[in-house]
């Protein structure tokens, strides 16, 4: 049953809740020796690890192009047109993040600027095991085609039988991808990282994983980009008394189902409104499919914690930082701008968090674990790099040669000072 705690020190709440982490020394362990066998291997390794871990034999680690449309026509019709929608309201949101460069002359012979430039490769993982998720697909690669990069890898665990899913394979067409990849694991953030014969080098990878995939990502962060760590998902919702019981304790089950290490947290001053959602969680969760998994999140990671007013609640969820953050409130355009640490506010009590992760147009790829302090979902701005430039006539270096020098000096670096003097006005 999840736990009803007290809290009279916002600040507290992250200590209070006590979420359960995996031993990570063993992981890192783990991770590090296939990403080596990886890197002197190729695809020798990557192939042993997938008849490991997912039961697929493999010739080819490829899936050929064709695959992705055929798997589309397979699709059925009606969530075709689901996945289609999604797609559109998610380009529609994504399209206003596109910036570009500039370009401007401050004084007489200066001119300086800023390129904007898309990647030249990214690679996409999307998870397989005890779920599938082509929303996952559609919410990497399409702020990445918008961005422009030239070439988008797909990877994701094969089933046993070597075959991926339809709706992965449609969402891919849908989405743009270019290539797809048969693996999963430690083992294709390695691929990815480091090429293999059959795999390409990339320059950034996207997309969430289990802990060895969130580890192997990190490792291999510095040879490569990632976007983020991403760990357990989590929920918050913020609730007024006199809220649906019924609604908040479904929205915290669709996050609880996740993972056994999610964290689903409801906030509220009312103490009747916190028993009504405990006992409504304790009768929708005997009918999940995944029932399980959500009773160990929500037993071990869950909480419900009361407050004495809706300024604690919302200290108490930006001290959270939750990926995920529901304002169940009559007026929440009244309160989002006091919300300093969330990775997406879903306002209102109808606007449920299922929204976001499916179909609305805002990324889902979000920070965890308390990360939302200082990242933010991913976006455009994820799959392009910035160079500045930068112009000097012979007037205007002239008369900056002096001031470089000075500076250089200051500093101890008497061969900049000299790059600077040699073009001043005295020795022209």
């Amino acid at each position: 049953m999840i736990r009803i705690i007290r809290c009279d020190d916002p600040a507290q709440a992250p200590v209070l809740l006590g979420r359960k982490q995996e031993a990570q020394e063993q992981i890192d362990d783990v991770v590090a020796k296939i990403l080596a066998d990886v890197k002197s291997n190729g695809d020798d390794a990557v192939r042993r690890y997938t008849e490991r871990f997912d039961g697929a034999k493999l010739k080819e680690l490829e899936l050929p192009p064709e695959k992705m449309e055929e798997a589309k026509n397979r699709v059925d019709k009606r969530f075709l047109a689901v996945l289609e929608e999604a797609a559109a309201n998610i380009r529609q949101f994504h399209e206003r993040q596109l910036r570009e460069g500039y370009m401007f002359s401050p004084r007489s012979g200066v001119i300086m600027g800023q390129r904007v430039i898309p990647l030249e490769r990214v690679g996409v993982y999307i998870p397989g095991g005890t779920a599938r998720y082509p929303s996952t697909v559609l919410m990497n690669v399409i702020p990445a085609k918008l961005a422009g990069v030239d070439e988008i890898l797909l990877v994701t665990p094969p089933g046993p039988d070597g075959s991926i899913p339809d709706d992965i394979l449609a969402a891919a067409s849908i989405a743009g991808a270019d290539r797809v990849f048969l693996m999963g694991g430690a083992q294709a953030i390695g691929a990815l990282s480091y090429g293999t014969a059959s795999v390409p080098r990339v320059d950034k990878i996207t997309g969430p994983g289990n802990v060895y995939v969130a580890t192997a990502k990190r490792m291999v962060y510095g040879l490569v980009d990632i976007d983020m760590i991403a760990g357990p998902s989590e929920v918050l919702i913020i609730a007024q008394p006199g809220s649906n019981p019924e609604h908040i304790a479904a929205d915290l089950l669709s996050q609880a189902e996740h993972d056994k290490l999610s964290a689903a947290i409801l906030v509220t001053t009312d103490p009747e409104l916190a028993d009504q959602v405990s006992k409504e969680i304790e009768t929708q969760i005997k009918n999940l499919p995944r029932a399980e998994i959500a009773r160990a999140s929500i037993d071990d990671n869950g909480a419900i914690f009361l407050v004495d007013s809706l300024s604690d609640a919302i200290a108490v969820s930006n001290a959270i930082a939750p990926e995920h953050l529901g304002l169940c409130v009559d007026e929440p355009f009244m309160l989002v701008n006091l919300i300093r640490n969330a990775g997406s506010v879903f306002l209102g009590p109808h606007t449920t968090e299922a929204l976001g992760d499916y179909i609305a147009g805002p990324n889902h790829t979000l920070p965890t674990n308390g990360t939302a302090r200082f990242s933010s979902p991913l976006g455009v701005s994820d799959f392009v790099k910035t160079s500045s430039y930068l112009y000097y006539d012979k007037n205007a270096m002239e008369n900056a040669a002096e001031s470089v020098a000075l500076f250089a000096e200051r500093e101890g670096l008497t061969a900049h000072a000299h790059a600077a003097r040699i073009r001043g006005a005295a020795n022209s």
